[in-house]
């Protein structure tokens, strides 16, 4: 299904939804507690080689709860042609199970044929821009939907960049006709790592491409300029000023949203993660409430 028709499905619903990437500690809970829980969002590189059985375990998923898969491996926003092979397995992975929609990052992950084991943030340049809409372009022909495309944290400004972040990823988004899956601990981090204000880059973002949001938590570590940064490592809960973002948020995006709770250790009783949701599902409405 085309990013455009999601969008439009979600807009017929008419309403914004909650949910948590899938991660096998948090499964039980996610299965117990379904009418808390409007979607979960699965990260499709681990399951580009799975066995059948947990094929069917992902399809069965799928058929209770709305499932979409996220990428983080296919480096997107590089000047380096996306391998045919991985957009091949995502198509391969989102038929073999009903997953309703996809994302992936706006990052380089390899070049010169070395894999960093990193999302990387390149240069905000023409070029940069012009990598990034060919492969989602590429990506829209063999998988058959363009993806929602993802902002990353960096605790570096890329150099040789001509633009700074939200203007980078506008031209992106707009470019290629794709939407925008708006990580705001992301957005956070960067911000304050770089003495900017979080609201006001927020305000910059083109609010008409915002489908989906990535809420999480994070962590501050020393530099070795004596100075602290703030690691975006999915370890923690989501802070009050991110919760702070997303009313914001809601009362800016013109479109229903899906919102997501990424958390990939030190994971809490599942109870506190469910009273997250219920913080997000009020801080979103609150925004709701206040526009215009």
């Amino acid at each position: 299904m085309e990013a455009a028709a999601v969008v439009a499905a979600a807009a017929v619903e008419g309403r914004d939804r909650f949910g948590l990437g899938w991660r096998p500690e948090l499964a039980a809970g996610i299965l117990a507690h379904l009418d808390r829980i409007d979607l979960v969002e699965v990260i499709a590189d681990d399951y580009f080689a799975a066995a059948r059985a947990d094929l069917r375990a992902l399809k069965t998923l799928a058929a209770q709860v709305v499932t979409v898969l996220h990428g983080v491996g296919l480096g997107l926003a590089s000047t380096v042609p996306v391998e045919s092979k991985r957009l091949d397995r995502m198509a391969w992975l989102i038929e073999k199970t009903g997953a309703t929609g996809w994302s992936e990052h706006l990052a380089f992950v390899r070049g010169g044929g070395i894999e960093i084991g990193h999302l990387a943030a390149p240069p905000r340049t023409a070029v940069s821009i012009e990598g990034a809409c060919r492969n989602i372009e590429t990506a829209r022909r063999i998988v058959g939907s363009a993806p929602l495309v993802e902002n990353i944290a960096t605790l570096i400004s890329p150099p040789m960049s001509d633009l700074d972040e939200a203007e980078w990823t506008e031209a992106i988004v707009c470019g290629a006709g794709a939407g925008l899956l708006l990580d705001l601990h992301n957005l956070y981090a960067n911000a304050v790592n770089f003495s900017d204000d979080p609201i006001s880059i927020l305000h910059r973002y083109p609010m008409d491409r915002v489908v989906a949001v990535h809420l999480s938590g994070g962590c501050w570590i020393d530099a070795p300029n004596g100075a602290r940064r703030l690691l975006d490592d999915h370890l923690h809960d989501v802070s009050t000023v991110v919760f702070e973002l997303l009313r914001e948020l809601g009362r800016l995006a013109p479109r229903p949203l899906d919102v997501i709770i990424e958390r990939d250790g030190r994971f809490p009783a599942f109870a506190g993660l469910l009273d997250q949701l219920e913080t997000a599902r009020a801080a979103l409405r609150a925004g709701r409430d206040d526009r215009p």
